[in-house]
């Protein structure tokens, strides 16, 4: 009876041990998606001339899940303006932001 008990918080333990680890690797996932699609639109604006201070979207249709805010501003040096593009998912609660700095 004890080496069942036993057997039984062993087993119990392993299982959550795996979703946690499953979790992660979920989520892993998703940054990595979040940061290859922001990579991919910053790209696409570096080739506009003419960037708004704010600007939103969508990854539609390939990601609908995945939305992106870009903010440019002008830095200290006149040469210089600062993008970044922050890219959420999971309605808001996650995300990650890119800075880039583009010469006009």
């Amino acid at each position: 009876m004890i080496a069942l008990a036993i057997m039984a918080g062993v087993v119990f333990t392993v299982i959550g041990s795996v979703n946690y680890h499953l979790s992660i690797v979920d989520r892993n996932r998703k940054e990595s998606v979040a940061i290859l699609l922001a990579r991919q639109k910053l790209a696409e604006l570096e080739d506009e001339t003419d960037l708004p201070e704010k600007e939103k979207g969508t990854f539609a249709p390939a990601q609908p899940e995945y939305a992106w805010e870009m903010t440019s501003s002008k830095t200290e040096l006149a040469q210089l303006k600062r993008i970044t593009l922050a890219v959420t998912w999971d309605d808001n609660k996650r995300s990650v932001a890119l800075v880039r700095y583009l010469a006009p």
